[in-house]
């Protein structure tokens, strides 16, 4: 059984499949049923459904703690 990935806004995604400008990582800016993602490339902001997301996500990248 496979485990749900724990997406949250800030994560870095790296695809398995590139966007068509040829980079294949993408920040998380919204997470709901709908995921909202910006290519760290070109700047081109995407909408998609979690479950197509879950599917095509090769490696998830934490996002990075701000210090206080």
């Amino acid at each position: 059984m496979n485990t749900i990935p724990k997406i949250r806004p800030g994560d870095v995604l790296t695809m398995k499949k590139p966007h068509p400008c040829g980079n294949a990582s993408f920040e998380v800016m919204r997470v709901g049923s709908d995921v909202r993602i910006v290519c760290l490339g070109c700047g081109r902001d995407v909408t998609v459904p979690r479950i197509k997301l879950e599917k095509s996500i090769k490696k998830i990248a934490p996002r990075k703690e701000e210090e206080e």
